[in-house]
């Protein structure tokens, strides 16, 4: 479950401070009390995660002292001004300076309540998306989601490991939902263009001219022209196959004015073409060719075995925390039928089956089956024509099977045979087969 965010307060008042905290505390905040601003400085530390109450007159450093050097710190910081009697253009000072809002004495404290409560939604979403920027800059971070051990996966990994070093424009390509966008982010992130700028255009979602603006402008907005907000790092065009003639010309002739390695790099990424299309068939010879040289093609989840389980797992797992309950644990024939199923949403749609299973797991109630038949809106299970041996299909439960244990028990070999019934031998053999290493669950 969530965990309550923390709330500072900050006044030199104990009977105030006091209060204050009590309110919140039995509203579910998780409080803090400082007597000072000073004392509160030295407590929080530079990047602190949740939201400040504090007053406005306190002696040594006051109130505003202490917001502008909140503000230098974390601009993304919501602080809630306390104000005595005709301390109103003070506060409203305050929030030109950046507090988030203010409160006069004497206040409603379900008032409080209510701006806390949006104070803290508000920081929550600053720190989201502070998190989501640094994974989408941390190339370790965005290979570590490429999760899977499958052949298809390792090369791919491989490949964008040799291509993010390369530096020169890659045409992404594959089925809806396999996960192109995060391969482009971490072709950005293990490059030498890191620390440069991702900027991210679906080529489907504008008209032509509202798109030929945007990318080359001028834009009726006056904003910069996203080739030159992306100059020295990497523009991503999602739904190339949606560019037109006229600007894939464009877009061509900007290629060919750059050198070697281009200015800019263009990582594009094909989304919708017929399976018996081909990807020269979709953009234009001369454009394919200079975009085409490298090319990464995603495998559908169907072709990667054993790795939808070990998906399945992971994001269940992570569900189950979100929600506050437990993960469903997978059958042999669940297995099989996770296994045989043919996924044509691919990652996107296990994620979701994933997630329902943890709340039908939640409830008590229903099977991954029923899952699997409501999403294929048929009586039984739609089965992948790419058959496999008996054998894989026992491996790959098998292997789960270890590793969830393995999980579960945070590495405890002991807990692991006992549960599993299994000599040490056995289960050492096991583990080393599946390429289980004890120190990735302790």
């Amino acid at each position: 479950m969530t965990r309550a965010m923390k709330v500072a307060i900050v006044d030199d008042e104990a009977d105030m401070r006091q209060s204050i905290s009590q309110w919140l505390a039995l509203s579910g905040f998780d409080t803090v009390t400082y007597a000072s601003a000073e004392e509160a400085l030295a407590g929080l530390g530079q990047e602190f995660p949740g939201v400040i109450v504090s007053d406005i007159r306190m002696p040594g450093m006051d109130g505003m002292a202490f917001l502008k050097r909140l503000m230098s710190q974390d601009s993304g910081l919501p602080v809630i001004m306390i104000t005595g009697h005709g301390d109103v253009p003070m506060a409203v000072e305050a929030m030109r300076i950046g507090a988030y809002d203010f409160l006069e004495k004497p206040f409603n404290p379900d008032r409080m309540t209510e701006l806390a409560k949006k104070a803290t939604n508000a920081r929550r979403m600053t720190l989201d998306a502070r998190a989501l920027r640094r994974e989408l800059s941390d190339g370790s971070t965005l290979m570590k989601k490429l999760i899977g051990g499958s052949p298809a996966m390792e090369r791919l990994r491989e490949d964008i490991l040799d291509l993010g070093q390369a530096d020169s424009h890659v045409l992404i390509d594959g089925e809806t939902g396999t996960g192109k966008t995060l391969v482009a982010h971490a072709l950005h992130a293990v490059g030498p263009r890191a620390s440069k700028k991702f900027v991210s255009v679906s080529c489907a979602a504008w008209s032509e001219d509202q798109l030929g603006a945007k990318l080359f402008g001028p834009a009726e907005d006056g904003a910069i022209p996203l080739i030159e907000e992306a100059r020295g790092g990497t523009l991503c065009l999602e739904d190339i196959e949606a560019l037109s003639h006229g600007l894939q010309a464009r877009l061509l002739t900007l290629i060919n004015e750059q050198g070697t390695p281009p200015e800019t790099r263009i990582i594009a990424i094909c989304n919708q073409h017929s399976p018996d299309q081909k990807l020269e068939d979709v953009l234009r010879p001369d454009l394919f060719y200079r975009l085409g040289a490298m090319t990464i093609v995603l495998p559908p989840l169907r072709q990667r075995g054993e790795d939808i389980l070990t998906l399945f797992t992971r994001l269940s797992e992570q569900f189950a925390e979100e929600y506050g309950c437990d993960a469903p644990q997978v059958t042999a024939q669940e297995a099989a039928q996770l296994l045989q199923a043919p996924w044509p949403g691919n990652v996107r749609q296990l994620v979701n089956i994933a997630e329902r299973a943890v709340l039908q797991n939640r409830r008590g109630s229903g099977s991954i089956a029923s899952l699997l038949m409501a999403d294929n809106d048929s009586a039984s299970p739609a089965l992948t024509t790419e058959g496999k041996p008996l054998k894989d299909y026992v491996e790959a439960f098998e292997r789960m099977l270890i590793d969830n244990t393995m999980r579960r028990h945070k590495g405890s070999i002991v807990a692991v045979m006992e549960e599993l019934c299994l000599p040490r031998r056995t289960l050492n053999e096991k583990m080393a087969k599946y390429g289980l290493q004890r120190a990735d669950y302790v």
